[in-house]
């Protein structure tokens, strides 16, 4: 078989709030060039662009977890083979979903946002969720950051012009729902944050920031431990210590994408 007619395996890349789409382009010229068809579809409302999503917050607003699930479960079953399936924050726990419900072959979640089970959120989690939680008319609505809001959140490990840089080139407005199904999740058996560990499913890298304000690593840990607990499938973790939220599109993003490279190439996908 020639290499032009081998099958590139699909990889879909899954943002979280306040990141645009395009933020995971550089990720996919990385995985093009590995030798994947990689796509990065965006939410349910995103514009095309950073620019027109800004314009346009009242397109984004109301969505929910599930929402972005069965938009993403759409999207999937467009493609050629099941794919893995890269996501982080909110989207790293829209991966898990994917993976656990048989959408995807693999997944690899990001300094994933808590999924209902994972109990003791540390008070820097609470402070950056509060920008949506402390009205309610975000349930309904989008949100968006301040540049001082997404230097606690995203960026308390970068120098300041770096933090404004990315602050000014790929952050959206978000819907806020999201936030409160996840402040919720522990108190509603049918939370759309819950995931079943127990599911057969393919395998999973959970990657933690060790410095993450937003997704702290312990977080990740405990994410780890509860599919341990519950299911012999593949559960790995990397903890990359020195990075915050923004790992994926700061100045050292290319070490998190080829250290998620080198996991899906040793468990031959």
């Amino acid at each position: 078989m020639t290499e032009s007619s081998t099958p590139r395996r699909p990889v879909v890349f899954v943002h979280g709030l306040w990141l645009h789409a395009d933020s995971w382009t550089p990720w996919v010229d990385r995985y093009a060039e590995a030798g994947y068809a990689p796509t990065n579809p965006g939410w349910p409302g995103d514009s095309p662009t950073v620019e027109e999503t800004r314009e346009h917050p009242d397109r984004v607003g109301g969505h929910g977890i599930d929402d972005v699930v069965a938009h993403h479960v759409e999207i999937i079953a467009g493609l050629a083979a099941p794919p893995v399936v890269v996501g982080h924050s909110f989207g790293g726990l829209i991966a898990q979903r994917l993976l656990a419900e048989g959408h995807a072959a693999a997944a690899v979640a990001i300094d994933p946002a808590p999924m209902r089970g994972n109990i003791l959120l540390p008070p820097s989690s609470l402070k950056v969720a509060s920008v949506a939680l402390r009205n309610p008319a975000h349930f309904s609505g989008a949100v968006a950051l301040t540049p001082d809001e997404f230097r606690y959140g995203f960026a308390n490990e970068l120098a300041d012009d770096e933090a404004a840089a990315l602050y000014d080139q790929w952050t959206i407005p978000s819907p806020g729902r999201p936030l409160f199904e996840d402040a919720a999740a522990n108190l509603l058996p049918g939370s759309p944050a819950r995931v079943d560990t127990h599911a057969d499913r393919g395998p999973l890298l959970l990657v933690a920031g060790g410095m993450d304000h937003t997704v702290p690593p312990s977080l990740t840990r405990t994410a780890a431990k509860l599919y341990r607990k519950h299911s012999p499938a593949v559960t790995d973790l990397i903890e990359l210590p020195d990075r915050g939220h923004s790992l994926t599109i700061d100045h050292g993003w290319a070490e998190v994408a080829d250290a998620t490279l080198a996991w899906l190439k040793e468990k031959g996908l």
